[in-house]
């Protein structure tokens, strides 16, 4: 009895990081950021949701990455073979199921907070599917207009989940988060360059590579100033901030190796995870 509990449990911890492993790259650039940005910018937040909102980012999370990757498992097999499929943890034709079984448990999930989160959550799957069976993911433009727009409805969801009423600064900040990731999402694309050519995707950095790594150079760091001067953040925190993303936008011209574009990625999320601090930073300084 006591070998079956353990063969048992341990099969459980295997399924869960299987799970988790589907989203891992997700977490520091989607899940974080989009949790601290609700729970800043909210007038009157409910820490007690703070749960809801994890799981109800990651479920939809989940079932993206898995439709994502399963399309492709050769690809991966080639440029990340630490992922479920290549790896053999899970096959294609369990991962569909998976995917698919997903679908009604988002949206009966989203259902227990109301008829805005349901619509939040179709939505989220109306755009998986453009995204990877349309070809939303072959261009750049479509690409990054995508994935802005399912993150920007990933907010609006959590915002609802979390209990809050979508004010000024709420609104106000979910925008500048939705210009934000759609004019420097392509950091992440640096770390794909050689699948991405490899698969014929036509991103930003495939086509204008030198393009794409001024844009970072140069749009970080004037984001961190007009983020900072938008939310009124003090002078000593504004320069950190401003020299931070200085930092990070001039590693993707200095450095260049594969390996040096993971690292400069996980800096960004980092710098990003900080853009969403700063609606928090005006409403518990300047709000009244």
């Amino acid at each position: 009895m006591l070998s079956q509990a353990l063969d048992s449990g341990r099969r459980i911890r295997r399924h869960i990081m299987t799970l988790f492993l589907f989203t891992k790259s997700d977490v520091f650039t989607v899940l974080i950021p989009i949790t601290l940005s609700t729970f800043a910018a909210a007038s009157h937040p409910d820490i007690n949701r703070i749960p809801h909102i994890i799981i109800w980012i990651w479920l939809h999370l989940l079932k993206h990455d898995i439709y994502n990757q399963m399309l492709d498992p050769e690809e991966d097999r080639k440029n990340k073979p630490h992922r479920p499929i290549p790896s053999g943890r899970i096959n294609v034709q369990n991962a569909a199921d998976v995917r698919w079984l997903l679908v009604p448990v988002c949206l009966i999930f989203s259902a227990m907070y109301g008829i805005k989160v349901l619509a939040c959550s179709a939505c989220l799957e109306a755009l998986s599917i453009w995204y990877n069976e349309f070809g939303g993911d072959r261009t750049w433009l479509s690409k990054n207009l995508l994935t802005a727009i399912a993150y920007t409805i990933l907010e609006l969801g959590t915002t609802i989940v979390l209990g809050s009423s979508m004010d000024n600064i709420l609104a106000r900040a979910a925008a500048f988060n939705f210009v934000v990731f759609a004019t420097t999402i392509h950091a992440q694309d640096f770390k794909d360059e050689e699948g991405d050519l490899l698969a014929g995707r036509r991103t930003l950095v495939t086509l204008f590579p030198t393009f794409a790594r001024m844009s970072m150079t140069i749009g970080i760091p004037l984001w961190s100033l007009c983020l900072s001067r938008f939310w009124e953040v003090d002078i000593f925190c504004s320069l950190a901030f401003m020299a931070y993303g200085t930092i990070v936008g001039a590693r993707f011209v200095v450095y260049r190796t594969a390996s040096a574009h993971k690292q400069s990625c996980k800096l960004y999320s980092l710098w990003f995870g900080l853009v969403h601090i700063l609606p928090g930073y005006w409403r518990f300084f300047y709000s009244t």
